[in-house]
């Protein structure tokens, strides 16, 4: 992988991210965990280049991101559904992802992992995090949609500063 400037991104992130999907990877070389995820983005914040996701404390994944300062968000391609399809529905808890799936872990300079499959990558460092709360959202009909028994526990923001943009090379 090659590292390239955020204004060189090409992408339209709005598709990238909702259709695409994104793996979310943190911890170390010896123990770490990724999962699927499609709700977040990216922008500018605080004079720095930044993304935004959001994780529910009950994924395998949570404990990893809170651990550690870095993580990434990986864009394997459409062709790479099957991966999210298991990385999205099994937990780390009870599989081996990188063996279920095929993933080439990737480490960079700063730890972090990604994925030879990844054709994207930016690495992150947390800059921000809070517990989305059911008293503030202004919308009440999204809390029935989107929470509860069905669907789960109210997630954590996560606001990251991209540190690194890695792409594959063709």
């Amino acid at each position: 992988m090659k590292k390239i400037e955020v204004k060189e991104l090409k992408d339209n992130m709005f598709e990238t991210i909702s259709k695409e999907w994104m793996l979310v990877t943190a911890g170390t070389k010896d123990k770490f965990n990724t999962m699927t995820a499609n709700w977040g983005g990216i922008g500018f914040l605080w004079n720095k280049p930044v993304a935004f996701i959001f994780i529910r404390p009950e994924r395998y994944t949570f404990d990893f991101i809170e651990q550690n300062d870095y993580l990434t968000l990986s864009f394997l391609g459409e062709e790479h559904k099957d991966v999210h399809k298991i990385c999205g529905s099994k937990s780390g808890r009870d599989i081996d992802k990188v063996k279920a799936t095929g993933l080439q872990p990737l480490f960079t300079e700063n730890g972090s992992i990604t994925f030879e499959q990844a054709r994207l990558t930016f690495e992150c460092k947390k800059l921000y995090a809070d517990m989305i709360k059911p008293e503030d959202f202004i919308d009440q009909s999204i809390i029935d949609r989107w929470y509860g028994e069905a669907h789960g526990g109210f997630h954590k923001m996560y606001v990251v500063e991209i540190v690194n943009v890695l792409e594959a090379i063709s």
